[in-house]
């Protein structure tokens, strides 16, 4: 294949056959010509079987953060070799630069790096390296077809993992919740506790708490210290039916719903309880149990990074038969969904009271900032501004309803904008955890 510099040659050639007897000819001579050289340049362009690729890098990166991925090209030939490689990705890993030109002589390997910028989480992979050998004169190059480049190209894949924008209010959650503790440890023994360790008794402590026995073995006054009871069950529940796909305030419903549970299962693994992950829609997305605290805490959040909003009603039913299937134990099931009317009349109203009479359920759902918004006159309105707030008040009206029904059947309701979900979730379950119901 030809360059630009081919095309260049030939029309700075062209002009001087026209002032020749048979101009047309000559031009024919001139191309015939140009293209021979071309022809040659090919021919002494180095060949693609002696180069070889490798790669090197980050496979993980957090949405919105930046992931480096290094290319290595190795000439193994015995020739020197000028190259253009081009390093595709799908577009959504955004990656840059894209192509890169270097010469390279036998033996000789050069590191080529691409930045990535991934705009979605999930699987971001490398789609493939096209490599053009280029002669000395760079008249004309050799490049195989795209199937040869794919077989050559490395494999790679880029885990992106969902935004957590939370994690900036996550120290001060930890601390509450080390506060909780403590609190829990000095008033002694009550609903939700479990005995921690024996101490020495000191002043202000509930003469209740004395451990009679073993202070007749110590010989001195010892008191029993009790903590918030650990190794509870947390399930975190995903939906990812379309309602998931709504954006409130720039982002689908199901980036901020991931955002609130990443919170969630953050604080419940340090409160040493099990949380779980499910999600689904029709049919169950990802389902993540067992395992240690930072392992299953490492699957939950890979389990997440896989999630897209899927076209299909949310089929609650498979929600009751996995809580039926991991036992009897009472458990708090904490279900990140849309509170709109025709979904939870349809879904999980009717199967709510056969879940709330074994277990305590939370109901996350977010709450459109824009709609609050337009709820409210301006100062100066027209019969277009009426229609609108009345709308909106419509719209509020039915979330309404649907919390107060959700409550009546023993669920716990959250309806918050998309800044404060996660907020609003974590601190339920500290003053769960606060309370002894949990």
């Amino acid at each position: 294949m030809v360059t630009r510099r081919f095309a260049v040659l030939v029309v700075l050639g062209i002009p001087l056959p026209l002032l020749l007897p048979w101009p047309w000819l000559a031009v024919l001579a001139v191309v015939l010509v140009a293209g021979g050289i071309a022809a040659a340049d090919a021919a002494l362009a180095g060949p693609l079987t002696s180069v070889a690729l490798r790669r090197d890098g980050d496979r993980t990166v957090w949405l919105g953060g930046q992931a480096t991925v290094t290319l290595t090209v190795v000439n193994e030939g015995t020739r020197d070799l000028r190259l253009d490689v081009r390093d595709s990705w799908v577009p959504s890993a955004g990656a840059g630069p894209l192509r890169h030109r270097l010469t390279l002589a036998a033996g000789e390997g050069q590191n080529l790096e691409t930045t990535l910028l991934p705009v979605r989480h999930g699987n971001r992979p490398a789609a493939r390296v096209t490599v053009r050998s280029y002669g000395p004169l760079g008249l004309a190059y050799r490049q195989r077809s795209n199937r040869w480049n794919t077989e050559r190209t490395p494999a790679w894949n880029l885990r992106v993992l969902p935004h957590f924008p939370s994690r900036r209010i996550l120290p001060e959650k930890l601390a509450r919740m080390r506060v909780i503790d403590g609190s829990q440890v000095t008033r002694g023994r009550g609903q939700g506790t479990e005995f921690d360790a024996l101490r020495s008794y000191v002043l202000g402590d509930d003469v209740r708490s004395i451990d009679w026995r073993s202070t007749a073995r110590a010989g001195h006054v010892v008191v029993r210290t009790w903590r918030p009871e650990r190794d509870r069950r947390v399930y975190c529940v995903l939906d990812t039916g379309r309602t998931s796909a709504v954006r409130v305030a720039g982002v689908p419903r199901l980036d901020s719903a991931i955002d609130a549970a990443l919170l969630l299962s953050v604080l419940a693994t340090r409160a040493e309880d099990r949380v779980d992950l499910l999600a689904l829609d029709a049919e169950v997305r990802a389902r993540v149990e067992h395992g240690g605290e930072n392992q299953k805490l490492a699957r939950i959040i890979d389990g997440m990074a896989s999630l897209e909003p899927a076209l299909a009603e949310t089929d609650y039913s498979l929600l009751a038969t996995e809580l039926l299937r991991r036992g009897r134990k009472p458990s708090l099931v904490v279900i990140f969904t849309a509170l709109d009317m025709a979904p939870m009349i349809a879904g999980l109203l009717p199967l709510l009271p056969q879940i709330t009479a074994r277990h305590h359920v939370i109901v996350a759902g977010m709450r459109d900032p824009e709609v609050t918004r337009l709820a409210s006159l301006p100062g100066k309105f027209g019969a277009a501004d009426v229609h609108t707030a009345a709308a909106a008040q419509r719209s509020l009206a039915e979330r309404d309803r649907i919390a107060d029904v959700l409550g009546r059947f023993g669920a716990t309701v959250v309806d918050a904008g998309p800044s404060e979900l996660a907020s609003r979730v974590a601190d339920l379950y500290l003053l769960l955890k606060a309370t002894g119901r949990l």
